[in-house]
């Protein structure tokens, strides 16, 4: 699935093509799998429902094509590069308007270059999809070391400030000079980040998914809104019950990458519990809030890359790097914040705290995967913050 070349600095054009035999071997896995027991009643309070993931299996193994799912990725142009010694792979779309502006989309976990698959038209081409041809980009989609087709990683201390160093290194190579970026999840963590690096060349940072951290001073909580106080509440429940993921990822990835290298159903109730829990409440299920197959092409290259545990090592590596949480300069390059109304935890004057916030803005429908879930929302909040900018 990748090229042999691997000389620093050279560009690669790259194409997606999972062997016939990986194929065969998932769906003979699939078929074998040994399902676990589960007590009555229990729903979703302990994991995902054995009778829900079975459904969702069988149809992964007899149904869903991975053929189409990956003609449909190769129709965008994709390429990789050797940054820092790690094959980096990305997405690359000019937009057909040559005064667009460079957008950096980075994802997060568990997802993939997928996340952004049904923005990448509106935001290149907003003519040919019923908008302001001004409003034009030209987007790198960059898989995260370590995730997907940029992965698995050979070494350890791939942290988000050194992913951050490769993805300001990847669009000076591509000749960017001026551009934006755009993230949710670690992407919300890693945006930013590129914004500190390079503040004269990223013009602005747009995030979603945001979490923003109290300092510990009592005051800095004293005068929350009702919502504001019903977000802080949603990360205490957080913290005290959806982290089991977290800590086991960042204390025993390695662990962890055996039973999911291994068995696909377990890698996929791994990503699919994180659909349902982390997607808008009025969907029912993971599949209600996202589309069956677009959720499983993404379950799919985790699965064929073979990266788990290699994704699962950057939580360890944000467990233990001192300098991700340390106190550090409030950055200064305009950021935009977008947030989920149904999930998302993020407090407006703990952002600003950190960050130069210039606009805010709150949608009630979709969860913590907008690219996915609401990306009509998300396309036009981008628009709309980049839009100020190069008026400015």
């Amino acid at each position: 699935m990748a090229t042999t070349n691997r000389s620093e600095g050279e560009i690669r054009p790259f194409r997606i093509e999972v062997p016939q035999a990986a194929l065969d071997d998932l769906g003979e896995r699939l078929a074998r799998t040994r399902w676990p027991a589960e007590p009555e009643g229990i729903g979703w309070s302990r994991g995902v429902p054995v009778g829900y993931l079975r459904e969702l299996a069988e149809y992964w193994r007899t149904a869903y094509d991975w053929r189409r799912q990956e003609a449909r990725l190769n129709q965008l142009p994709q390429f990789t590069t050797t940054v820092d010694g790690v094959n980096l792979h990305f997405l690359h779309v000019r937009s057909p308007e040559p005064e667009a502006t460079p957008l950096l989309l980075i994802h997060g976990w568990p997802g993939s270059v997928v996340e952004f698959q049904e923005l990448i038209g509106p935001l290149t081409d907003p003519r040919a999809h019923g908008g302001d041809p001004a409003d034009a980009f030209h987007v790198v989609v960059p898989s995260i070391p370590g995730h997907g087709f940029s992965g698995p990683l050979a070494e350890t201390g791939w942290n988000h400030g050194r992913i951050a160093g490769a993805f300001v290194e990847l669009m000076a190579r591509l000749g960017y000079d001026r551009y934006g970026t755009q993230g949710g999840d670690i992407g919300a963590f890693e945006a930013p980040l590129v914004g500190r690096l390079a503040p004269d060349q990223v013009i602005g940072v747009h995030v979603n998914a945001l979490v923003t951290f109290p300092s510990g001073d009592p005051a800095e909580l004293a005068d929350l809104t009702e919502a504001e106080q019903q977000r802080m509440a949603r990360m205490r429940h957080f913290q005290d019950e959806m982290m089991g993921y977290s800590h086991i990822q960042g204390t025993r990835p390695q662990t962890l990458a055996y039973a999911l290298t291994d068995s696909p159903a377990g890698q996929l109730a791994w990503i699919v519990e994180k659909f349902k829990e982390w997607t808008d409440p009025a969907a029912e299920l993971p599949t209600d809030a996202v589309d069956r197959d677009h959720l499983l092409t993404n379950v799919s290259i985790y699965w064929f890359t073979a990266t788990a545990g290699s994704a699962a090592n950057l939580y360890y590596e944000t467990y233990h790097d001192p300098s991700m949480f340390a106190p550090r300069e409030r950055g200064t390059v305009p950021t935009g914040v977008a947030v989920s109304l149904t999930q998302d935890v993020a407090i407006r004057k703990l952002a600003e705290r950190e960050h130069n916030v210039v606009h805010w803005s709150e949608f009630d429908r979709g969860g913590h995967f907008a690219a996915m879930e609401a990306p009509e929302f998300l396309v036009g909040d981008v628009r709309a913050f980049f839009r100020t900018l190069r008026a400015g």
